[in-house]
């Protein structure tokens, strides 16, 4: 087992990095290790994914990935090549002894800098796939979306500041669920 028991990686984009501003006390030890960068896309983070968790050696890796590949931050093929990017990080995880956390991308209406992408739609397209996907390989879904949202695909208002980004009470409501699904995971 050694020192990294118990160890998580957070991978992601700014909804994760931005996490550790809002809940310090969360990542301020070596088991849990935020590894969000903001804008990055699920390519981006397939590219790092090997020395930003791998090489930590964790027990379990949270995936939280696909809202800037809507957004187009880059150019956007499909969303089965997103889901696709998002699985290659789950088996690289499953191929390396860690246990696999793929969370549904929160819920957006729409994207303030980068309107008309219909985040409404294509979110819970996205998270049909990544929930099949985890139901199919046996991987922990976890479904942010359903607690999230205002039931017309958005963010409720009050768990965001931005109608993408989540404020302190978002990540409380994230946290809570993370750390049931992470407790579930670990318990033998």
């Amino acid at each position: 087992m050694g020192n990294n028991s118990g160890r998580v990686v957070f991978m992601g984009n700014s909804i994760t990095q931005e996490w550790k501003h809002y809940m310090p006390e969360m990542f301020d030890n070596q088991t849990y290790i935020n590894r969000g960068i903001g804008g990055q896309t699920t390519p981006q983070m397939l590219l790092r994914f090997r020395q930003d968790v791998i090489a930590h050696k964790p027990e379990i890796v949270v995936i939280l990935a696909g809202t800037n590949d809507i957004a187009g931050n880059t150019p956007l093929k499909d969303l089965e090549t997103v889901a696709g990017y998002i699985f290659s990080m789950a088996e690289l995880a499953h191929a390396n002894g860690i246990k696999v956390i793929v969370s549904s991308v929160i819920p957006a209406a729409d994207y303030p800098w980068r309107s008309g992408k219909n985040p409404d739609v294509e979110i819970p397209k996205l998270n049909q796939m990544i929930k099949d996907y985890c139901m199919e390989n046996n991987f922990k879904y976890l479904d942010y979306f359903s607690s999230m949202t205002d039931g017309k695909n958005g963010l409720i208002e009050s768990y965001g500041y931005d109608g993408v980004h989540p404020n302190k009470k978002g990540y409380e409501i994230m946290t809570v669920m993370v750390e049931e699904a992470i407790q579930d995971l670990l318990s033998p």
